[in-house]
């Protein structure tokens, strides 16, 4: 079989430990047949982390040279179609889509969740871009039944980083144990009065655990700062641990008995390796995600305001939680393959097939 050029566009390069995820995770189900040319905030860092082809994705001349070379758009993962955080996004993502469709490429939406869309002009692009994809996954029900409301046909199956492999953090088993690892990231929602409630809810929890609490910043400018105030209150073990390798990232909660955390992937990755989670909810993904898995957990408005009722909350957790069975964690890993099998087959038909 020939080889086959596809240009990879999401959020990458960006410094988004979840985001990378998404995108080791597609470079992993990628077909051997594929050569990856990525679009990214950061292409030199992609190159030497991935050993892929990149250019600049703010970059027009770059980005049409790319396309021009190529055979498939594949456009994924996660929430790229969504108003909520910006609505420079569907624009991004729709012009690049479009243009892609224009000069005849096969476009692939992959592992997407779509919306929140709260304006008429970002649903109508998004429904017209989705149309003329020649295959769509999604990594959620409510995005596959928004689609199907359209009569978008769609595969639907759990986030590809439930498939992603992890590798181990050196030094992480030197560290005191039990390790507990907590991930906030800055958000309106994320009130100043409720970060302090949290942090005095950690300190208490971590006096009446005697863990050592590990602060993961997943994205270092919104996450570090929020990291550093917390850890500045701690009293005992605790550390921050960067990490930019998304395989590592999910590696570190293999060392975990417990993760707090507010992003997505965290907290997949966290499920993935066998830890107690609890969420924080900021969005709709991360809400679908805690009753998909009956995790324990709140929305961001309604934390207690009372830091003894969230420590009690935590301990219970701690103390009673279940962590996910192997055999439900390798049903979730395997049906999440099916965004591999999406790609196989997509990809799988003639080269060089511009319509």
């Amino acid at each position: 079989m020939g080889k086959m050029r596809a240009v990879l566009c999401g959020y990458y390069g960006k410094g988004n430990g979840g985001d990378e995820a998404l995108l080791a995770s597609l470079l992993q189900m990628l077909p051997s047949h594929v050569t990856p040319v990525v679009l990214s905030g950061n292409p030199k860092q992609t190159r030497n982390r991935y050993k892929v082809e990149s250019c600049d994705r703010m970059a027009p001349a770059q980005i049409w040279q790319a396309l021009r070379r190529a055979d498939v758009l594949i456009w994924g993962g996660g929430s790229l179609m969504q108003d909520a955080t910006s609505a420079a996004s569907p624009f991004y993502y729709g012009g690049l889509m479009g243009l892609a469709q224009q000069l005849g490429l096969k476009t692939v939406a992959w592992a997407q969740g779509v919306g929140p869309l709260q304006r008429h002009l970002t649903r109508a692009i998004a429904q017209r871009v989705f149309a003329g994809c020649s295959a769509v996954s999604v990594r959620d029900r409510a995005s596959a039944a928004l689609l199907l409301n359209w009569q978008i046909p769609c595969w639907l199956a759990p986030d590809p980083v439930w498939a992603l492999d992890a590798i181990p953090v050196k030094g992480l088993w030197d560290l005191p144990a039990p390790r507990v690892a907590v991930t906030l990231r800055s958000h309106p929602q994320l009130t100043p009065a409720r970060l302090d409630s949290l942090t005095r809810a950690l300190v208490n929890f971590q006096k009446a655990t005697q863990t050592c609490i590990l602060l993961v910043p997943f994205q270092k400018s919104q996450d570090l700062a929020i990291a550093q105030s917390i850890q500045s209150q701690m009293s005992d073990a605790s550390h921050i641990i960067s990490l930019e390798d998304p395989r590592q990232l999910k590696g570190l909660f293999r060392g975990v008995e417990m993760a707090i955390g507010m992003r997505l992937h965290s907290l997949i990755m966290a499920a993935a390796e066998e830890c107690r989670c609890f969420a924080l909810s900021y969005d709709p993904k991360v809400s679908q995600l805690m009753a998909e898995l009956e995790m324990p957990g709140w929305d961001l408005d309604r934390i207690p305001d009372d830091p003894n009722l969230i420590c009690q909350s935590w301990l219970e957790c701690y103390a009673n939680g279940d962590a996910l069975s192997p055999a439900r964690i390798q049903s979730l890993v395997d049906r999440s393959l099916i965004h591999r099998d999406l790609l196989h087959q997509a990809l799988s038909e003639g080269l060089g097939d511009r319509g």
